[in-house]
């Protein structure tokens, strides 16, 4: 709050300004660490972005502590004041806030007015009229964060209800004065910069593991779905994955068969099997008028559901093998799922849009 007379010297302003930079920075780069860690499944980024803010805030926590100790070392001052104004912001059962429009006369410096914002009990409202004489306190070093005293001594209650003070020019200024401009330019500043300063640090991992352009994107693909393949005859051709690797991770089984070199460059197939790591495919030949299909429409996406579904089936024992085969023998394409595991053999059929028509329970 501020007052329109006898008011301390404003803290400068360059630590105001420092301190919404750092804070904007801090918060741009805590969320830029954020979803950069999850994004790249960064597990040390990600909890940078949850430390940052938490350090920062005991920083600052810290810093303000001796100006805290000699703020609370110091007694308030005690003083009279007049209601000038009051104004009710709302409220209709418990505490209201009150805007005030206070003329306070300390005993040993010129009055003043100050705009000030108090909760005061419903109940007590009648006791705040305007020309009522009220007793007040604020910090020696700071006379514009006034507060108006509930009850007050009885020595004081004595003075006030004898009490006759002039009004002090005014009118008073705003109770909290607007934030600088720059200041809030500042923290927009900070914001952009440590958010930009994360997205640079990690550019790597983010822009060549996720992008979808340019020869840092195109050349870990060709080296991480592919690593082998072998061409059988001209009618078959088998991928196998590096160690490590999947075909039931998010788009390799799609790259894998993409990769496929095919007779003629037909997309028609006899049958597809899946295994872990190995992928076989036998296309069909043009002459040929045995039942196919074309490799486009398999539902890559609910393939590893499928196998999931299959493994579920087995209870509590973890599946030691897999295998899926898609094929058009019975007339309609059909995808076979068969899991073996300490459990046993379980097994589901799903037609071509992945949805299970016939289920084989563990055996």
């Amino acid at each position: 709050m501020t007052i329109t007379a006898s008011a301390p010297p404003a803290r400068p302003a360059v630590a105001d300004l420092a301190r919404g930079f750092l804070t904007g920075g801090v918060i741009g780069a805590s969320l830029a660490a954020l979803v950069g860690g999850g994004v790249i499944e960064s597990v040390p980024l990600f909890v940078v972005g949850l430390a940052l803010p938490a350090a920062y805030g005991l920083l600052l926590l810290l810093a303000g502590a001796p100006r805290r100790a000699r703020e609370a070392a110091l007694a308030p001052v005690t003083a009279l004041a007049v209601i000038e104004d009051r104004k009710a912001d709302g409220g209709v059962d418990t505490d209201v806030p009150v805007r005030f429009d206070l003329t306070v006369a300390p005993d040993d410096a010129p009055a003043y007015r100050v705009e000030i914002r108090q909760h005061i009990h419903v109940v007590d409202l009648a006791d705040y009229r305007p020309r009522d004489v009220v007793v007040v306190q604020y910090p020696p070093d700071r006379p514009y964060q006034v507060r108006i005293v509930k009850r007050p001594t009885p020595q004081w209650e004595d003075r006030a209800a004898g009490a006759d003070i002039p009004s002090a020019p005014g009118p008073a200024a705003p109770s909290d004065p607007p934030e600088p401009r720059a200041a809030g330019y500042l923290t927009l500043v900070g914001l952009l910069l440590g958010a930009t300063a994360v997205i640079m640090a990690c550019r790597g991992p983010l822009f060549d593991g996720h992008g979808a352009t340019g020869p840092r994107a195109s050349a870990p693909t060709s080296t991480t779905t592919t690593p082998s393949t072998t061409v059988v005859t001209s009618l078959s051709s088998t991928v196998t994955l590096g160690p490590g690797r999947s075909l039931l991770d998010r788009g390799e089984l799609r790259r894998a068969v993409d990769s496929l070199p095919r007779g003629g460059g037909s997309h028609q197939a006899l049958s597809v099997v899946v295994r872990d790591r190995v992928l076989s495919v036998v296309f069909a030949a043009d002459a040929a008028h045995t039942p196919r299909f074309d490799l486009r429409s398999l539902p890559y996406e609910r393939l590893p559901t499928l196998v999931e579904e299959a493994r579920t089936a087995l209870g509590g024992g973890a599946p030691r093998d897999w295998r899926l085969t898609a094929d058009r023998t019975a007339g309609a394409l059909t995808i076979r799922v068969t899991v073996t595991g300490p459990g046993g053999t379980a097994w589901l059929e799903a037609d071509w849009r992945g949805t299970v028509v016939r289920r084989g329970p563990a055996r």
